[in-house]
């Protein structure tokens, strides 16, 4: 007997049970059964069944003996792949690249301290991808002090890749605080994460334009920004090769003193802005006039105060309000705490004048705004009254900044100069990933300085990969992938998402009606995929094994061709 499958056009194919035998010297054939009522699988059954096959379920045949998660692991093997991320950190295949990959990987994947990292990348497939199964903490120990000694090296290569002559270099500084107290690096700074009296570490990343890192400095806690400006637009020429460049920094962190010398060099370039006493100077002097700003919201002047260089004066109404209603809270919540301290006062219940003025400082520190408050203190007595022609002068300046630049007009528009200021953005977006959503480099437990600075380094490269991933995933995720439209937009208007960009916030669907993702649900989403190992069922230990990935759904296998996608 056999099973015959016939075709037929434009209708299901007719499944026929059949049977073979001969008479009178010829082969004939019948039909014992018409079998197309059957599912497809069981008429695979029936077949195997004539063909002698055992057939039994498949849960009585094999068994399952590990199920690690391995779709996140292949999104980011892939992004490595496509980013040629192996060859950066070290031409040649060696032990301590293969521990360094899967460390940047695991970051990405699961940020855990490296105890924590050689037992959780055991609970997927990132170990065994990149050879690491056997690896302890010793080991990433080890391989992070390699990672330090070619740290120059990789990111001379990262500037190659992402920097050109006459390009534009983002740079910023960030913080983090300690867990413990007897790192060299640890100092009491201004703290980024609001930690005050804690010790902390601080440290500035370059970006190109787009916000895609290529280089990171470790430096002690207590450094200023300012300080740490100047050494890097030296190691953008001297290490990097770049002769014509354009700094673009905060108005901390590039100050007169760097903008002195900057100046004496054609070829350097920079982009920042004014300080609030310095705007305040160009209004009382007649060169900024609020009028002009009835019709437009940019206008670019002069003014012997900085020679040589352009200033774009920009008013953003929006900012304005803004500032009022923050401006009234920060009074109203001082002024109720201040006749708390009144009452207290007048009750007896605090007296002299030290105290009383302790006590009255820190409320009015609080919010700083202790300029716009007269407080009047004695042994036994205190009042406290606003200063109106203070808080008016403030108010005069509301929504008002202005851009500070010596980059020549017909090289860059004024539009174009406060699009580019703006895009510090990029790299404080990057800092809240290193610092807290994804990649996580607190808590810092580490106590060698080498050891800080290779973690903060492995970090940053994290950061480069996922940076990548992120842009090709912006479909599936909350972003705005109307990425054009930056470069046109208005620069001083607040900045407003594309109507698709707001329709999947609003939705939290796609256009497909899937769910929308940020990046971590995505990796989520991904560890559905599982490599599943699978053995003859009762066999003994050392049988040989097979695998069976799962099989992707659209939403998984749309991210994965999308990664596929990533361009150098």
């Amino acid at each position: 007997m056999h099973i015959n499958i016939i075709p037929n056009r434009g209708s299901p194919p007719t499944v026929l049970l059949r049977e073979s035998y001969r008479e009178g010297g010829k082969v004939h054939k019948r039909t014992l059964a018409n079998l197309s009522a059957l599912s497809s699988a069981q008429v695979q059954m029936i077949r195997a069944t004539l063909r002698g096959d055992v057939v039994q379920p498949v849960n009585q045949t094999f068994e399952v003996i590990a199920s690690p998660a391995h779709g996140h692991v292949q999104a980011v093997c892939l992004a490595m792949q496509r980013l040629d991320f192996a060859s950066m950190l070290a031409a040649k295949p060696c032990r301590e690249r293969d521990l360094v990959l899967a460390m940047v990987a695991s970051r990405i994947i699961s940020p855990a301290t490296k105890l924590a990292t050689t037992r959780l990348w055991r609970t997927n497939t990132l170990a065994q991808e990149f050879g690491v199964s056997d690896a302890n903490e010793d080991d990433l120990y080890a391989a992070m002090d390699w990672l330090l000694a070619g740290q120059d090296r990789i990111q001379k290569k990262l500037a190659a890749r992402h920097l050109k002559e006459d390009c534009l270099v983002l740079y910023d500084l960030s913080s983090s605080y300690f867990e413990g107290s007897h790192c060299p690096l640890a100092k009491l700074g201004y703290s980024r994460d609001g930690k005050r009296g804690t010790l902390q570490v601080n440290y500035g990343l370059l970006t190109d334009d787009r916000g895609c890192p290529v280089a990171i400095s470790v430096h002690d806690g207590n450094t200023s920004d300012s300080t740490t400006f100047i050494p890097q637009v030296t190691r953008l020429r001297e290490k990097f090769g770049l002769k014509r460049i354009v700094m673009v920094g905060d108005r901390g962190m590039i100050s007169q003193k760097a903008i002195d010398k900057m100046s004496k060099d054609s070829d350097l370039a920079w982009i920042t802005a004014l300080r609030s006493a310095s705007i305040r100077a160009l209004v009382e002097q007649g060169r900024v006039q609020m009028g002009l700003f009835d019709e437009r919201n940019l206008l670019e002047i002069s003014s012997p105060d900085f020679p040589g260089e352009r200033l774009i004066v920009c008013r953003n109404p929006e900012l304005a309000k803004l500032r009022v209603h923050t401006r009234n809270d920060l009074l109203l919540a001082t002024e109720k705490e201040l006749v708390k301290i009144q009452a207290r006062v007048e009750s007896s219940k605090l007296v002299g004048k030290d105290k009383i003025g302790l006590a009255a400082g820190k409320v009015v520190n609080r919010y700083k705004v202790a300029k716009h408050f007269e407080l009047t203190i004695t042994d036994a007595a205190f009042t406290f009254a606003r200063l109106e022609c203070n808080i008016a002068a403030e108010a005069a300046l509301d929504g008002l900044y202005i851009i500070r630049t010596s980059v020549q007009a017909q090289r860059m528009d004024a539009p174009s100069c406060v699009r580019t200021y703006k895009s510090l953005a990029q790299v404080e977006r990057a800092f809240r990933s290193i610092k807290t959503m994804d990649l996580k480099v607190r808590p810092i437990h580490h106590h060698l300085e080498n050891r800080v600075r290779a973690h903060i380094f492995l970090c940053m490269l994290a950061y480069y990969v996922e940076w990548h991933m992120r842009q090709v995933w912006r479909e599936l995720m909350f972003c705005d992938e109307d990425q054009a439209t930056k470069l046109t937009r208005d620069p001083v208007a607040p900045a407003k998402r594309s109507n698709s960009a707001l329709k999947k916030v609003q939705t939290h669907t796609l256009e497909d009606g899937t769910p929308t993702h940020s990046f971590q649900t995505l990796m989520t989403e991904l560890q559905g995929i599982v490599r599943n190992t699978c053995r003859t069922l009762g066999s003994a230990a050392d049988t040989p094994t097979f695998e069976i990935l799962t099989t992707p759904n659209s939403k998984q296998k749309r991210a994965l061709e999308l990664i596929a996608q990533i361009k150098m």
